[in-house]
C-alpha cells in the first residue's frame, strides 16, 4: 500500500520527507567536495537489520562527507523500509538526516 509522503508545504524551507528515523529535505543543488558513496542504503537498523533504501538502485546516487549524506535521485524512485510506508521521491537532491536521541552525556542515533 502506498501512502503519500508527509511534506512541508513551504518551498522556502524545502520539501521534507520522514520515514521512521530518517528525514530527507529536498534542496536545490549538491554542495561541492562530496564523495560518491556506494549503494543506496540511507540507514541500516543495528537491531533489526532493516534498512531505509532506494528500491530502484539505478535511479539514485548517495554522496557522503564524514557522517553527512546527500541523495541524488535521477528519475522517480521509491524510498522503502520493512516497517514503514514507501515514499515516492521525485528527481532532485535531498539532504539526509538520521534522528538522534538526546542524552545529557551524548547524542545517540535512534535505532530502528
Amino acid at each position: 500500500m502506498f501512502i503519500p509522503p508527509k511534506r512541508s508545504p513551504s518551498p522556502a524551507n524545502g520539501v521534507l520527507y520522514r520515514q521512521g528515523d530518517v528525514l530527507l529535505k529536498k534542496i536545490t543543488h549538491l554542495p561541492t567536495g562530496w564523495q560518491k558513496h556506494s549503494g543506496v542504503t540511507l540507514a541500516l537498523g543495528e537491531i533489526t537489520g532493516h534498512s531505509h533504501r532506494i528500491q530502484e538502485t539505478d535511479r539514485a546516487q548517495l554522496w557522503q562527507q564524514g557522517n553527512q549524506l546527500f541523495l541524488e535521485v535521477t528519475a522517480p524512485a521509491t524510498l522503502i523500509h520493512e516497517e514503514h510506508s514507501a515514499i515516492a521521491l521525485t528527481e532532485g537532491i535531498y539532504q539526509v538526516w538520521r534522528q538522534r536521541e538526546y542524552r545529557p552525556e551524548a547524542y545517540v542515533e535512534v535505532e530502528d
